[in-house]
């Protein structure tokens, strides 16, 4: 069974930091870019960040450049993103997702072909 899980939400002050991280099993993330993605309530889901299959390609929403982090480990089949300076305007469901093509990443979700269930990320003081 193919599956995304996602993991390391949680409640942070705002300037803090988290780190997500998304682990596949029932298959290699080796030929899959990976999105990370958000929705808050009452919000369109929206792309924050992606990262090409070699991990040489990253992209990022304006809204965090400079202050989240994508990464990659195919080793251990995990992506991660580092999430730093957090504002109560990152607050959402973060999700992680696989599409599989070894090309640029897109952070077009209709692109993606496997969904985590997604972590929940609060920022509040």
């Amino acid at each position: 069974q193919l599956r995304l899980v996602e993991s390391g939400g949680g409640l942070v002050q705002p300037g803090g930091s988290l780190r997500l991280s998304c682990v596949a099993s029932g298959f290699s993330l080796d030929y899959y870019t990976i999105g990370w993605f958000r929705q808050a309530p009452g919000k369109e889901r929206e792309g924050v960040s992606c990262i090409s299959s070699s991990g040489s390609s990253t992209n990022y929403a304006d809204s965090v450049k400079g202050r989240f982090t994508i990464s990659r480990d195919n080793a251990k089949n995990t992506v991660y993103l580092q999430m730093n300076s957090l504002k109560p305007m990152d607050m959402a469901i973060y999700y992680c997702a696989a599409d599989r093509w070894m090309g640029s990443c897109t952070d077009l979700a209709a692109e993606y072909d496997y969904w985590g269930q997604g972590t929940q990320v609060t920022v509040s003081s």
